[in-house]
């Protein structure tokens, strides 16, 4: 019902400014509906398929869903929506006083089968070749809805190719019903190697009818089939995992490179790393509370607006704590833990301790699909994408700027920098709020992904510690590259592992990397490389 009131605004909404006038083939048709039985109205359905209106697809879905009704005084034909009631013909919202003021033009399982035959061809004929695609595909559902006739018409007039395989995959699954057992094993061939479900499933029911009759050759014929099936099925879900494990990728290159940059330069571990992520998130989400009807437009607002709160707490903690704790890398580590404890706390204080859900904006929203067993995810990505740019930005502004040079140089050598004049103290400032910036929009993409809770920076910090070492520390490609490597491995360990396993065997793969190459895949050279 509610599928047919949308579709009946949609088309009322995009048609002419002046309305259909009522006295059209298709009208005369509604009212010899109102009087017929059920006999006459199947004489009364087949003339509609032949009727050249607009408007004769949407009447006979309407007609077919059972919201079809008349208003008694006057015979007007109506639809009944679920919070109104409007004339077919014009559009305009009925304004009942009693419910039996209308009455409904019934339909039964005979006249069903006309309607949704009638419906098929109309939109396997239509000029729009999404609309044929639709009807194809449903048709793999309900081969049986059109004729065997109409289906090799419409496979002779089919110029798109798309839509002809799908016709074909059609006439193949009515095959498997045929007398005999040559067209039968034509049939399978048509439908071997496709991914839709329907088409499997068909399959699978013509195998345990050949089984049922001992038919040997088509028992094989219809297993290699499904083997190849299953074959194709496995390779998509491995692109799937893929496609899921370089998005986790994305996500652990934001979260670690802040933390690859501050290691790098300070030598601090900082635990309190995760929190900058759950602040971005948290900003994303206040954002969203202060923008309720530009739910697309906070989400770009949101990204500087976590970077500065992320960035600000960030150098408030260097300057407040970390600055005095240099060289005494075990202290920073508690200092900071002790840290990420009052950030939580505060959290939960101020938002309470359940989690917050923010919203995906419209063009973040949805899938695009590969092929019919393989859809993938907008937002993923965009994240992918966006962690990228981010990547390549900090990189100009490490090679391009003042700022970058001097945190280059201090990385290289703290005592000669100081000496040329440069302000260490600042700079590890300004680099330690730049990590926890970046972090902060690692938990932008992040609210993308999940809800967003006073523990969730914490599910990431060991992962992006582990980044950052297999990586090598203060390097952004090998924090490319070792991000990238454990989101894939991550998530192609996890459908025969399962997560904990998961994690732990690609732990146990770093511990005895670490112990061939203690830098890490790219060594940086300088005072990072002397702390190893």
């Amino acid at each position: 019902m509610l599928f047919a009131f949308v579709l009946y605004t949609v088309v009322v909404a995009g048609a002419e400014a002046s309305p259909m006038k009522p006295n059209t083939a298709l009208h005369a048709v509604a009212q010899e509906l109102i009087d017929a039985g059920y006999r006459e109205k199947q004489a009364v359905t087949e003339r509609l398929t032949t009727i050249d209106d607009p408007k004769t697809l949407l009447f006979m879905q309407i007609m077919v869903e059972g919201d079809l009704y008349y208003r008694k005084d006057d015979r007007v034909v109506v639809i009944k929506g679920d919070d109104a009631v409007t004339t077919f013909f014009s559009g305009e919202e009925v304004t009942l006083e009693s419910k039996r003021d209308i009455k409904k033009i019934s339909v039964n399982n005979k006249l069903r089968v006309l309607l949704r035959s009638g419906i098929a061809r109309l939109q396997i004929f239509s000029d729009d070749p999404e609309m044929r695609m639709q009807a194809a595909v449903n048709l793999l559902k309900s081969a049986e809805d059109l004729d065997q006739t109409t289906l090799e018409e419409a496979l002779d007039k089919e110029e798109n190719s798309d839509v002809r395989d799908v016709l074909l995959l059609v006439k193949g699954i009515r095959m498997l019903e045929a007398d005999t057992e040559k067209e039968r094993l034509q049939g399978v061939s048509y439908l071997s190697g496709s991914l839709y479900p329907d088409v499997r499933g068909a399959l699978a029911n013509y195998r345990r009818a050949a089984e049922a009759d001992s038919r040997t050759e088509e028992i094989q014929a219809a297993d290699e089939a499904l083997k190849k099936i299953e074959s194709l099925l496995s390779l998509n879900s491995v692109a799937e995992n893929l496609y899921f494990g370089l998005a986790l990728g994305a996500v652990l290159l934001l979260a670690a490179i802040g933390l690859a940059i501050t290691f790098g330069v300070m030598g601090v571990i900082n635990m309190a790393h995760g929190e900058m992520i759950m602040l971005g998130a948290y900003t994303t989400y206040v954002v969203q509370q202060l923008m309720p009807d530009h739910i697309g437009m906070s989400l770009a607002v949101a990204v500087p607006a976590a970077f500065l709160v992320s960035g600000l707490v960030g150098v408030a903690i260097e300057r407040g704590v970390i600055r005095h704790l240099y060289g005494r890398p075990l202290e920073t580590l508690l200092a900071t833990f002790g840290i990420s404890l009052v950030l939580q706390q505060a959290v939960r204080s101020i938002f309470s301790p359940l989690n917050r859900e923010v919203a995906t904006p419209d063009w973040m929203a949805g899938t695009f699909m590969i092929n019919p067993a393989l859809e993938l995810t907008f937002n993923r990505l965009y994240i992918i994408i966006f962690s990228l740019m981010v990547l390549a930005l900090l990189a100009l502004i490490l090679k391009r700027t003042l700022f970058g040079l001097q945190m280059r140089a201090v990385t290289m050598n703290r005592p000669m920098a100081s000496s040329m004049g440069i302000r260490t103290g600042w700079v590890d400032a300004l680099t330690f709020g730049l990590g926890s910036g970046i972090a902060g929009i690692a938990g932008v993409a992040l609210s993308q992904l999940t809800n967003v809770g006073p523990n969730m920076g914490q599910a990431y910090i060991i992962d992006s510690f582990m980044v950052v070492v297999f990586g090598g520390v203060g390097n952004l490609w090998g924090t490319l590259v070792g991000a990238m490597s454990l989101g894939v491995v991550n998530k192609l360990l996890e459908p025969w592992a399962g997560a904990v396993v998961a994690k732990i065997l690609v732990l146990i793969f770093i511990i005895l990397f670490i112990q061939k190459r203690p830098r890490g895949l790219f060594a940086l050279k300088g005072r990072a490389a002397d702390m190893g």
